[in-house]
Order: C-alpha cells, then structure tokens, then sequence
C-alpha cells in the first residue's frame, strides 16, 4: 500500500502544476462572470467556453492520460485538489462531479463499443452526464439505502423497459449521457442512455444550498423508457456492485475538489487577516484570529493526509469501502470547520459575494450530505466494528 510519505511521480506533479496555474491565471477570473442561471449555477455557455481554453492549455480531463489509461489515485490526489482551487476550476477542467464519477465507472465496467459511444464525449469534454440513483422520499424509494430502490426494468424483446421516478440527479438537465440505475428480478442493473429522451421528463429543479454544478439537482419521471439491450452497462443484478466500484473513488474525489475550494478560502481569509487592521494591530495579531488560521492550517494538512492514504487503498486494488467512509467523514466535516474558520475571519465580508468563501461554505455544506450523509457513514463503520469485535469474540 502507498503510504503518505511515498513520492508523487512526476508526471502528476507536472499535470498538477499545469492544472493550478491554469485554475489561479484563467479560471478564477470567469467567478465574476455573469452567465448563470437564476440560481447561480454556470450556464454550459460558460463551461464549455473554459473547457475550450483548457484544451488549448493542455489541462482538459488531466486525469485520463492519452490512451485511456487513468492516473492512479494517489496521482488524481494531487490534480484535482489543484483543480478546485476555484469552484469553476473543475468544471473548466472536466473533473466535476458526476462527470468525473461516471467516467470512471464506465472505464472500468464499459465494453469498447460503449466507451467509444459513451465514455469518449465526456472525456474529450463535449458533453455532461448524469447518474440517476437516488429516489423520493415521498416515493419510499432509494437515498442512502439503495437496495430500497423502486424504479423497476423489465426484458421487452431487445430492449429493457424502464419505469419510475428519481431526485436529486445533479446535472440531469443540459445532460446528454445518462447512466440510469433500475431494479429487475435479477437484481439492479445500469444501463447507459442519450439524453434528452422524452421518456425521461424533469418534473422540478429545486433551488438548493450549493451552486456551482450546471443542471441543478433535478427530481425526474422515467416512464416506459427503452434501452437497447447491448446498453446495459456489464451484466444484469451486477448494478450495486458496480455502484461500490463508482462511489468509493467518487467520494474521495469530491474530498479532493473540495479541499482545494478550502485551500483557496483560506488563502483568502489569509491575506484578509494580515492586511485588515483593528484595534492597533493586524487581524492575525490577534490571538483569536490568528488561533483561526492555525487551526486551519492543522485540519487542511490532515484532511491531505487523509485523502493521499484513502488513494492509497484503492491503489492497493481494494475497493476502500471502509476506508472512503473514513475519509469522507474525516475531510468533509474538516473542510466545514475550516470554511466555516475562513467566513468568520472575513467578518462582515464573508457573508457576501466579494469572495468565492461564502460560497465554498455552501457548497461544502452541501458535501456533508451528498454521497452519503456523515451520519449514515458512521453507523456503516460502527457495524463494522461490531463485526469485527464478534468475529475476534467468537468460540
């Protein structure tokens, strides 16, 4: 297993000095950029003209090297922690969510022809994607739990039939790749569709905490929905498996992207804090504001370590189901302190729309939830730790 002090390769370290700089030159001057939705999430205008300078600058899908082949995690560590260093940084440089997922996923589990259907649009960055899992509460459906799920499949001929509802898809609306997840008699299946379909009809988008994802979150109808057989994403009843192979790296991926939000908050609340003056001395000067700064610095460093150690189990060849538990519960609920640190440095300031920090506290308060709510990871952990209490207890 990879352990923190192991050396990141070179080639990472360049992608990921490319990356930043591309991020800090380029990317962060389009935060004022007005193209928005009502809700303040970037219109596709905006995010494929960055995407366009970031092929030209090289940085476009960094972490799928020519070829195909991925970096390894410890590798896309070091990347996308440079990419969400604005929280535009990501989507110029196509490792958002759930792009980034979902192309994962289908590089690890997708035949040739469905890769080259599918999968190469959203490398190249000429398209978004949208995984359609979780379901309405309302619906008694699928959320943290998936094996609740409603939404059904059913052999028709050449063809699977699709019917039911889901919520929550970020992005479904601009998509045009969709990996729907439904359940048959053998179990739950995936199957790779071309948005829009009429079939599948966006019944609302609510207004959310987080805004920085194209599409919004959208709640969704599927009704008699076709999919040709051979779009089956693997084989039938392999669909929550398939699940664990996506969402374990997701997770962690999210942690990386956020982490880079954080880092760039805290520079901001930094250069705040040793350039304000109150009281005869700079912010930092004072204790309690200095004691902030400190204290940030600690968390930003172990949320790191965290990350490069989790990478480093998935590395390893396990799926790090555990492991990404872990660090999701460890970095997500850090990243809020720290944001939450960086806002109350900036006082009056960090509450507003002059810096992206009000926003990286949103969106990193969203992050508590999505992919799985700290508190249903916990009590995932905890069942392990009376297993395995049984398991050396037992006889």
């Amino acid at each position: 297993m990879n352990l923190p002090f192991d050396p990141i390769s070179a080639r990472a370290q360049d992608i990921a000095t490319k990356v930043e700089a591309f991020v800090r030159e380029v990317v962060i001057p389009y935060e004022s950029d007005p193209r928005r939705d009502h809700h303040g999430a970037p219109l596709d205008e905006l995010v494929y003209e960055m995407r366009d300078r970031a092929a030209e600058a090289g940085v476009l899908t960094p972490h799928v090297l020519p070829g195909g082949d991925h970096l390894t995690q410890r590798e896309t560590a070091v990347v996308l922690i440079r990419s969400g260093l604005s929280p535009l940084g990501p989507l110029a440089c196509n490792t958002m969510a759930p792009d980034e997922g979902n192309m994962y996923l289908l590089g690890k589990v997708g035949s040739e022809a469905l890769k080259q259907r599918f999968l190469q649009p959203l490398i190249e960055g000429r398209a978004r994607s949208a995984f359609f899992m979780t379901e309405p509460a309302e619906d008694g459906g699928a959320g943290s739990d998936p094996s609740m799920m409603k939404t059904t499949c059913a052999l028709d001929g050449n063809h699977w039939v699709i019917n039911g509802r889901k919520t929550f898809i970020t992005g479904a609306q601009g998509a045009a790749v969709g990996i729907v997840m439904a359940k048959a008699a053998e179990g739950a299946c995936m199957f790779l569709v071309d948005l829009p379909d009429p079939a599948i009809r966006i019944e609302h988008i609510p207004n959310t905490i987080d805004s920085s994802m194209p599409g919004g979150h959208a709640t969704v109808r599927i009704e008699n929905l076709r999919v040709p057989a051979d779009q089956m994403l693997g084989e039938a009843g392999e669909g929550f498996k398939y699940a664990q192979i996506r969402l374990s790296p997701a997770r962690l991926s999210h942690c990386m992207r956020w982490l880079g939000c954080c880092i760039r908050a805290h520079e901001i609340a930094t250069d705040y804090a040793c350039r304000r003056e109150a009281f005869g001395k700079t912010l930092i000067d004072h204790e309690g504001v200095g004691f902030m700064l400190a204290e940030n610095m600690i968390e930003l460093k172990q949320a790191e370590l965290m990350i490069d150690w989790c990478a480093g189990v998935l590395d390893s060849g396990s799926l790090g189901t555990v492991e990404s538990s872990m660090a999701k519960v460890a970095v997500s609920e850090a990243l809020m302190r720290i944001a939450d640190r960086c806002v109350q440095v900036l006082g009056g300031t960090g509450v507003t729309d002059r810096t992206i920090v009000e926003q990286v506290f949103r969106e990193v308060r969203a992050f508590r939830i999505y992919d799985g709510p700290t508190e249903v990871h916990k009590w995932s952990l905890a069942k392990k730790i009376k297993r395995d209490w049984k398991h050396a207890h037992a006889g």
